[in-house]
């Protein structure tokens, strides 16, 4: 056969050498709906604790509504449990064009495009609408899914400096020669939680003859004042060429994604991207419960005003507590810790605390820069961010990083 013992023990080699280091990852098991308190395991077989979840996408507390679960199981009775098709066969569902006509209207946009996730939006955007004679030009620091999607088109691709706008407008200077100039930046950065600055870069976007696409997952229903995005944030709804957002994290947080934007180029992904093309539509039970998250974050602001407060509130606290955390608006804040089998340990002790947050390290984020980003939701109370702060205080103090910054905890412990 030719997976030999040799080529095993090799693997095995190499995932031991991972586990010695302190890098491993292991998958815990939820015995709960997502909320701002779950159930917890570890795969080691212990018991279930319960513990307040500071590392989910569950930014609106949408998850596990009571008024989502009802409208899914109503799609489960009306539209059934599966397609068993793609969107062009037999695939498409009236739902499914309802559910893209109010995601149009909510993002600002002119026409919209479900895809089974926001990864698979990514994978197939770019080669539906460019050619090897045109240019993709990133942010150093777009999620991996867009890379991954830029690596299957034939375009050339270039990027810019994180945020380095002259430095971006030199690009733009640069490739003046091709056919299509597409900038491409996440809305809102999600290891860092920083925004684009969407504003001038459409003023670039627009001095240069370039197209502008954001990805704005972690965005979608709860940045802006009415929620809509970073693009409403920056004062520039109906100015993106293409959104691409996921219903996974604040819009239900079940799965699916959509790229929005022009009518001609949604269009040419409904004719030639291949996750659209080749993958089974997205399943009638999370339309459902997706057109009724968009029917309550449309009648008020009331959970996204919760979450500004919520987010404000921990960042207060963790910089009182000495905390090293990247500034920011968003609800995503990253605590700085550099070493990522500090950053292991630190979640470890956390999650004996009561208190479930994840180590990230590279390849996840670039080698030095671990961390463990915690994410606010309006699920959380204050007494939820009171007792997290307690035990992120004393963590800290365990491991004598409070009042470091990054220097001194490198000096410490290394990157």
């Amino acid at each position: 056969m030719s997976y030999s013992s040799a080529l095993r023990a090799s693997y095995q080699q190499e995932l031991d050498a991972i586990r010695a280091a302190g890098l491993f990852k292991e998958e815990r098991y939820i015995h709960a709906p997502q909320g701002a308190e779950i159930e917890v395991e570890f795969p080691s077989g212990a018991s279930v604790k319960k513990v307040i979840n500071m590392c989910a996408n569950n930014y609106l507390g949408l998850s596990s509504h009571p008024d989502v679960i009802d409208a899914a199981r109503k799609g489960l009775d009306h539209r059934g449990y599966g397609l068993s098709s793609v969107r062009f066969i037999c695939g498409t569902q009236d739902i499914h064009r309802e559910l893209e006509n109010k995601l149009t209207a909510f993002l600002g946009t002119e026409d919209t495009l479900l895809f089974p996730s926001c990864m698979d939006a990514n994978a197939g955007v770019f080669e539906a609408v460019l050619n090897d004679q045109d240019v993709m030009i990133s942010d150093r620091l777009v999620h991996a899914s867009l890379i991954d999607g830029m690596r299957l088109c034939k375009a050339m691709t270039d990027t810019y400096k994180h945020s380095d706008l002259a430095h971006l407008e030199e690009k733009l200077q640069e490739h003046q020669d091709k056919r299509v100039r597409l900038i491409i930046t996440d809305g809102v950065f999600s290891m860092d939680g920083d925004l684009a600055k969407l504003d001038t870069i459409v003023e670039l976007a627009e001095k240069y003859n370039a197209m502008v696409l954001v990805d704005d997952s972690h965005a979608s229903g709860f940045i802006g004042k009415t929620g809509r995005g970073t693009h409403e944030h920056c004062g520039v709804v109906g100015k993106i060429d293409i959104i691409t957002t996921t219903l996974g994290k604040a819009l239900g947080g079940a799965s699916g994604g959509c790229v929005s934007g022009r009518r001609e180029l949604v269009e040419m992904c409904r004719q030639r991207a291949r996750p659209y093309l080749f993958s089974n539509t997205v399943a009638p039970v999370i339309v459902s419960g997706a057109l009724k998250v968009l029917d309550l974050i449309s009648r008020t602001t009331e959970r996204r005003d919760k979450l500004e407060e919520n987010t404000r509130y921990w960042r207060k606290l963790l910089t009182e507590a000495g905390l090293d955390i990247k500034e920011g608006e968003s609800p995503i804040v990253p605590v700085m810790l550099y070493n990522a089998k500090l950053a292991q340990d630190f979640a470890r002790d956390l999650f004996g605390e009561g208190i479930y947050a994840i180590g990230f390290f590279h390849p996840v984020v670039p080698k030095g820069q671990a961390r463990i980003r915690t994410q606010l939701s309006a699920a959380h109370d204050k007494h939820h961010l009171d007792k997290a702060a307690a035990a992120f205080t004393k963590i800290g103090k365990k491991y004598e990083i409070l009042g470091l910054g990054k220097k001194e905890i490198i000096a410490k412990y290394g990157q």
